[in-house]
């Protein structure tokens, strides 16, 4: 028997095994980092690519970089001590500490739960008028208590099995902005060479987008919600090689879908302002999709809204999932969707209510929908830095990490990137709140 065989007969099953290992542990790290792309990121990259083309497409290589940083310690200490993150900052930092973050966090939660269902109001003036519906506010309505029953009714009746196989389908047609940035045929040559070089302007607003851009990247709620997640799919310290690979995975593909969604507006908005008398101004998600209508076609523009609902929803289904987990953990109810409602009755009203008022703001005529949505961000901007510096003295605890700290490369790195983050968040917080001393 050849030599060559009996290596092939050795590696094969242990590739399958690999393959098979992977399949099993994978889904956290995915399903986190594209629920970042909400409808405010959406928006975010979407006037970054309206406003200065492809100029900063080269911003989202370090970015990916720091979200893969900051996933990735989460969800070792998921594996490590097979606590969530809630669990650990009340056991290490006190009840006092984490009572006033998790107050704030469910405030932010709140505003930003009511900001992805905002998003299904915005794509319902697309889906109307390709459908022809005749009252369209009607349809918004609709369109937006469809979702809020969808959303918790997927989450509450299935299995958790079930559940990852619907987020893994919503992480799917993100593809559609991939398709929709073809269909609009930008100049590739431009889009490569600005890909790579950084064109850094000296304005005012792209300062203030790049702070933008960078800030939508890495979310509180998200480092909570894929730690939780790596705990209760019960992946341990043996695998934790697999579930590395799905946090870098997860941090790849949702920037390539940021990639293109500055694309798609680059070469239609961007390339139409350029000379056109009246320039088309992006205030709202829904905004893009109407003024890539003319420009592009009416499959572009309905691709965009389809992505636009597919991370509404998906987002609207996590972030309330992850406020839920992270404030059972800490108060130490029954938590996690493989429980049935009477097992955690706690876990699932709170995910309703969160669901509820989210859905019900954005209903409701007059609701002072901008005024949440501003709150919630100003939170976020604060809380962001507080809890990445949490993060890194647990992760460099010897006592609860042993042999899984952070090596010294890595430190460097990710203290870097707390130093940077909380820097331009703390920078565009003050900018939000006091918009004088920027002028």
């Amino acid at each position: 028997m050849s030599t060559h065989t009996v290596v092939g007969r050795l590696v094969r099953p242990n590739v399958f095994r690999s393959v098979a290992m992977f399949l099993s542990i994978v889904g956290p790290g995915i399903i986190t980092a594209n629920a970042d792309n909400d409808v405010g990121g959406i928006l975010t990259y979407s006037q970054a690519g309206a406003q200065f083309g492809y100029s900063m497409l080269w911003l989202l290589v370090p970015i990916t970089v720091a979200l893969i940083v900051v996933q990735e310690m989460c969800a070792r200490m998921g594996a490590v001590t097979g606590k969530g993150l809630a669990d650990l900052i009340r056991e290490n930092f006190g009840v006092k500490v984490t009572f006033w973050c998790l107050l704030l966090f469910v405030l932010g939660d709140i505003g930003n739960t009511a900001t992805e269902f905002a998003g299904v109001a915005s794509s319902a003036p697309i889906f109307g008028g390709y459908l022809h519906v005749p009252n369209l506010e009607a349809f918004k309505i609709a369109l937006v208590a469809g979702a809020a029953i969808f959303v918790f009714m997927t989450v509450t009746r299935g299995s958790a099995k079930m559940i990852e196989r619907v987020f893994f389908f919503f992480c799917f047609v993100y593809v559609a902005y991939i398709v929709s940035a073809f269909v609009v045929h930008p100049d590739w040559h431009e889009v490569l060479r600005q890909s790579i070089v950084p064109h850094i302007q000296a304005s005012k607003a792209y300062i203030i987008m790049v702070i933008a851009v960078i800030g939508t990247t890495i979310s509180p709620w998200m480092q909570f919600y894929i730690q939780a997640a790596v705990v209760e799919k019960g992946i341990r310290e043996g695998d934790y090689g697999y579930s590395r690979l799905d946090v870098v995975t997860g941090g790849i593909w949702t920037d390539v879908i940021a990639y293109f969604i500055i694309v798609s507006c680059a070469a239609t908005i961007y390339i139409h302002n350029i000379h056109a008398a009246h320039p088309i101004v992006v205030n709202d998600v829904g905004d893009v999709a109407v003024a890539l209508t003319p420009l592009a076609g009416k499959f572009a523009a309905l691709l965009f809204a389809l992505g636009l609902l597919n991370a509404a929803v998906f987002t609207a289904s996590i972030l309330p999932l992850s406020t839920a987990f992270y404030v059972c953990e800490a108060f130490g109810f029954e938590r996690g969707v493989n429980h049935r409602f009477r097992e955690a009755p706690v876990f699932y009203t709170f995910y309703l209510a969160l669901i509820v008022i989210g859905a019900g703001t954005v209903i409701i005529p007059g609701a002072p929908l901008l005024g949440i949505i501003f709150y919630s961000q100003v939170l976020n901007g604060v809380l962001l830095p507080i809890v990445l510096v949490l993060m890194l003295l647990l992760i460099n605890n010897k006592r609860l990490m042993g042999r899984w700290t952070n090596s010294p490369l890595f430190n460097v790195i990710a203290w870097a990137t707390v130093i940077i983050v909380g820097a331009l968040t703390l920078v565009s917080t003050v900018q939000i709140v006091f918009p004088a001393l920027g002028s």
